[in-house]
């Protein structure tokens, strides 16, 4: 071969050789690309996965709030009942004195009118027998 065909191979050795340095440069590129992405994805999966644990913190802690509400709601609910019962008990109560303190009253005012018809009639019998002591001498 002569020298011409030598630089001629060697030109093209070298542009290969170059070619092949930039498709290897290019391909280290998109690989450190890649683990950037890789890395970027790994810290959100992190930050997801932490984000996902307090969530269910937070729903173990409302639950446990809402289970507590509902005992209390309950209580309050037995104690409304209780207080309805006591007061159905009292009016009850109050409605029987209520009518003893009428039946009372009547029986009071029926006495009060036979105490007045009786003091009618010792006034008529005093008058009868004023008269008839004062007729008589």
């Amino acid at each position: 071969m002569d020298i011409f065909h030598r630089k001629k191979l060697a030109q093209r050795l070298q542009d290969a050789e170059e070619s092949i340095e930039a498709v290897n440069a290019k391909c280290q590129r998109r690989g450190a690309d890649a683990i950037k992405g890789v890395r970027k994805y790994e810290r959100r999966v992190k930050e997801l996965t932490y984000q996902t644990e307090e969530d269910k913190k937070n729903v173990v802690r409302l639950q446990d709030l809402v289970d507590k509400l509902q005992l209390k709601v309950k209580a309050y609910k037995r104690q409304a009942e209780e207080a309805e019962e006591q007061a159905n008990t009292h009016l009850t109560r109050y409605r029987k004195v209520q009518h003893e303190l009428e039946e009372a009253q009547e029986r009071a005012d029926i006495a009060e009118s036979q105490v007045n018809k009786l003091r009618a009639k010792s006034r008529e019998i005093g008058k009868v027998s004023n008269t008839n002591v004062f007729n008589k001498g």
